[in-house]
């Protein structure tokens, strides 16, 4: 059933965007996932337009804290897709699962969207070259690229006419996607051009599989987020050292425009 569904999202690590979409079906209702800081780390909603109902709290959406041993982590809030609500012991059960994967899956700080994207825009750009100085501020972000890293290029072209700030949206869940597989995964927004979105991030991984792993994840989830999109996601091969990250961004790049 579906509440099986959801722990197998859960045992398997398939990573948050996946647990909230299992959660959202055994509630049959929109959900997002909210850690204690207020960042949103994963939604399921049918529409950009239901994903923008819910995150503003407007008419019937609803909310539980999901608590881990009295501690707040986070909060679950959703939005009835029917008119049956979900029974109380059901809610109950489903906010101490996620709870529980929250408090395991989230990182100890989230770093600022801006400050991430302006380190993977210079590194790529040869802008910072020094090997110290690119450890210390992929650090400084919560990523350690010591064991190996890559750059992966994800792009959505809208097959029709887009409403509302669509670029942001793409960001948006591809920044979920990334972080939820590849921890320390930093993400910038790419080459802007009218017909598409375009993003890029440096992502740690000590093997070309984990690499790999992680640009299908990505390209899954943005196509199963972005249905009125097509998706291309490409990827370097793993460098040993940051300072390839620039080369391996072309290589990325070149992959891409193929």
């Amino acid at each position: 059933g579906t509440l099986e569904a959801l722990s197998g999202a859960i045992e398997s690590g398939a990573g948050l965007p996946a647990v909230a979409r299992a959660a959202g079906k055994v509630l049959d209702s929109s959900v997002a996932l909210i850690d204690r800081s207020s960042t949103v780390l994963a939604v399921a909603a049918a529409s950009a337009d239901e994903e923008k109902k819910l995150l503003s709290g407007g008419p019937g959406v609803e909310a539980i804290d999901l608590r881990v041993a009295d501690n707040p982590v986070g909060e679950l809030r959703w939005r009835r897709r029917s008119d049956e609500p979900p029974g109380p012991a059901m809610l109950r059960m489903v906010g101490t699962l996620l709870g529980l994967e929250l408090e395991r899956s989230r990182s100890p700080e989230w770093a600022s969207e801006e400050a991430a994207g302006d380190f993977v825009r210079a590194l790529l750009a040869r802008d910072i070259t020094d090997r110290g100085d690119i450890s210390a501020r992929a650090a400084e972000l919560g990523a350690d690229l010591g064991a190996g890293s890559g750059v992966l290029i994800g792009r959505a072209f809208p097959r029709s006419a887009q409403s509302g700030d669509w670029r942001t949206r793409v960001l948006t869940v591809a920044g979920r996607a990334l972080r939820a597989v590849a921890p320390g995964a930093l993400i910038a927004e790419g080459t802007e051009e009218s017909e598409r979105a375009e993003v890029v991030s440096s992502v740690p991984a000590d093997s070309d599989e984990r690499l790999g792993r992680a640009a299908e994840a990505l390209s899954s989830e943005l196509e199963q987020e972005l249905p009125g999109f097509a998706i291309t996601v490409s990827r370097s091969r793993l460098v040993a050292d940051a300072v390839d990250l620039s080369r391996a961004g072309h290589e990325a790049s070149l992959h891409a425009n193929v």
